[in-house]
C-alpha cells in the first residue's frame, strides 16, 4: 500500500451533494483489478474510477490520461458522469492537456473528448446502438416498475458502452412518482426513463435510472444513460438538438444534464463541485 491522491466529487450540479458522486483515485499504477474493485465497493458509490497513464495506442492518438471505471462489483468501459468528474479532478490536480481547451480520455470504449463548455465541462458522447425490446421483457420490466405497460410512449435497447433499456413516459410526475421492485429489476435490465417537462418548467425532460443489475438501485445523475437518451429522442425528432434534462429528484439531488447536439456530435455537459480532497492508502 502507498498513499495516492484522491478527490471526491460530484457531477452534474455546481453545489457539492447535490450531484452524482464519484471518487477518483488520481494514481492507479499498480493496482490490481482486484483492488480497484474492492475499494469502488469500499466507498458505497454508484462509481470509483483510477486513474493511469495512456498505453502507448492510446498516446500515441492522443489520449491525455486513462481511466478505468468500476461500480459495485463490476468494471464498466465507459460511464458519463465519471468520465467528467475524473476530467475535472485530473485538472484541479495540475493535469495539462496537449491540446489547450481539450482533454482526450482513454477508456474501456477507446477515446472520448472532452471539452470546456463555459464553466461545464462535456463530453463527445459515444456511438450508441439503438435495438427495439422484446415485448415479453418490456412487459416483467413495466411489472418491476409498477408501470402499466401502456403508459409507455415508446421503449429501445441504448447502448453506448453500457446497455440500457431506455422507456419514454408523457409526463414527468409519473416519472417521479414510480417506486420499482429493485429485485426484480436485478434479473431484468438496467433502465431509465425519460418523460417531457409541464409547460414552464426549467428544464425539458426529466430522468430517472434503475441500475440494479449492477448493484446501484438508482443512480442519483448518469452521463450515459443521459447520452444514449439524446441520440434517441433528438434521432427521432422527440428532443431538440439542444435541452437540459433533470435528474436526481427522487434521491434528493438536482442534477442538470446539458445536451447539445453540433454536427455529427452530441455534446453531454455539466457543472462539477469538490466535496473532499485528501490521499487514500492502497
Amino acid at each position: 500500500m502507498r498513499q495516492r491522491p484522491f478527490q471526491q466529487v460530484v457531477v452534474f450540479t455546481a453545489t457539492p451533494y447535490l450531484g452524482s458522486p464519484l471518487a477518483v483515485v488520481l494514481d492507479g499504477e499498480g493496482l490490481a483489478t482486484e483492488a480497484m474493485q474492492q475499494f469502488t465497493n469500499w466507498t458505497n458509490l454508484s462509481e470509483a474510477t483510477f486513474v493511469l497513464p495512456p498505453t502507448p495506442e492510446g498516446r500515441a492518438a492522443g489520449a491525455d490520461y486513462r481511466v478505468r471505471i468500476f461500480c459495485p462489483g463490476a468494471e464498466l468501459p465507459f460511464a458519463g458522469h465519471p468520465t467528467l468528474g475524473t476530467c475535472h479532478a485530473w485538472l484541479q490536480a495540475g493535469g495539462q492537456p496537449r491540446t489547450p481547451g481539450r482533454v482526450v480520455q482513454e477508456c474501456g470504449v477507446g477515446l472520448v473528448r472532452i471539452r470546456r463548455d463555459g464553466s461545464r465541462l462535456a463530453f463527445a458522447a459515444p456511438p450508441c446502438r439503438i435495438e427495439p425490446v422484446d415485448a415479453g421483457l418490456l412487459g416483467a420490466v413495466c411489472r418491476a416498475l409498477g408501470l402499466p405497460v401502456e403508459q409507455v410512449q415508446a421503449s429501445s435497447w441504448l447502448d453506448n458502452g453500457p446497455r440500457w433499456l431506455g422507456i419514454r413516459l408523457d409526463d414527468a410526475d409519473l416519472v417521479r412518482s414510480l417506486k420499482p421492485d429493485h429485485a426484480a429489476l436485478r434479473t431484468l435490465a438496467k433502465v431509465g426513463l425519460v418523460a417531457p417537462q409541464a409547460t414552464g418548467a426549467d428544464t425539458q425532460f426529466e430522468v430517472r435510472a434503475f441500475a440494479a443489475p449492477v448493484g446501484v438501485d438508482e443512480e442519483p445523475v448518469t452521463g450515459s444513460l443521459n447520452a444514449g437518451l439524446a441520440q434517441w429522442l433528438i434521432g427521432s425528432g422527440i428532443a431538440p438538438p439542444q435541452y437540459v434534462a433533470a435528474q436526481g429528484f427522487a434521491l434528493g439531488r438536482a442534477g442538470r444534464v446539458h445536451v447539445q447536439q453540433q454536427g455529427t456530435d452530441l455534446w453531454i455537459g455539466g457543472d462539477v463541485a469538490a466535496c473532499i480532497e485528501g490521499e487514500v492508502d492502497l
